[in-house]
């Protein structure tokens, strides 16, 4: 069919070379370097960064079987997920550990997908994502921000140019490799219970896996500061102080931690 080999054209991998020359190379870096180094800039860009964090919330929340119901981002550039399933458990953990490192992970895979002709794929793959996200937005800010990202990432994957392709991918990884780093310092700062390392203070035993201060391994809470400790809202604290029903459980709807507006 016609229709099967036009998307499959835009799809498959490059086939020749696409490594970016020296000059090219740093042409791109120097831009992604001036995107997160200038602060008016920066102030934009970083809504791409926060939709990379609240979208690894999502993604990873439904891997681990939660539902993903909504999220939003703020014009100060804060935002957050929301996830209904279990309040406690192995994938209340993961999607609320994931936040954090997805734009990182993501922009080093963009990078290393774009090195080796596979940013078709991967640019693929990641409007498939957006198009999904998009029916769960809750904001009009946020309907903007995701339209933006969408036209951009289909008119990139529609006139494909696997030059041109690999530029915007290495850009752009770049821009998320430096992002993620920029706000480490702001969400180790953070020691309200509402931050993800005070949410997985909650949720793990000792030493908590706060995800941030150490690269995202299991660390102890840092020293100085309180452990947050909640209970689920719906517990019994008579019978179950530390469990919550199963009722509850099927129920339950949560909302990631945002991330940090600075």
């Amino acid at each position: 069919m016609e229709w099967f080999e036009t998307v499959r054209d835009r799809v498959v991998p490059a086939t020749g070379d696409v490594a970016l020359t020296a000059p090219r190379l740093l042409v791109v870096l120097g831009v992604a370097l001036v995107l997160v180094a200038v602060d008016p800039l920066w102030r934009v860009v970083r809504l791409a960064v926060t939709l990379v964090h609240e979208l690894g919330h999502a993604v990873v929340g439904v891997l681990a079987g939660r539902q993903f119901t909504g999220f939003v981002l703020r014009g100060d550039m804060s935002g957050h997920a929301v996830t209904r399933g279990p309040v406690r458990g192995a994938g209340r953990v993961a999607s609320t550990w994931s936040g954090y490192p997805m734009p990182a992970l993501l922009g080093a895979a963009m990078v290393w997908a774009a090195e080796r002709g596979w940013s078709a794929p991967l640019i693929t793959t990641g409007l498939a994502i957006l198009l999904f996200a998009l029916i769960r937005v809750r904001s009009a800010l946020t309907v903007v921000v995701m339209v933006v990202v969408i036209a951009g990432s289909a008119a990139l994957w529609w006139w494909r140019d696997d030059a041109l392709q690999a530029q915007v991918l290495v850009g752009f990884g770049v821009v998320l490799l430096v992002g993620a780093w920029r706000h480490l310092n702001a969400v180790l700062r953070d020691r309200s219970r509402g931050s993800d390392p005070g949410v997985l203070a909650s949720l793990t035993p000792c030493p908590v896996c706060s995800g941030t201060s150490r690269s995202w391994w299991c660390a102890p809470w840092p020293r100085g500061s309180s452990r947050p400790r909640s209970s689920p809202p719906c517990a019994d604290r008579r019978r179950m102080p530390c469990r919550v029903s199963r009722r509850c459980r099927r129920a339950s709807r949560v909302q990631m931690p945002g991330w940090p507006p600075t």
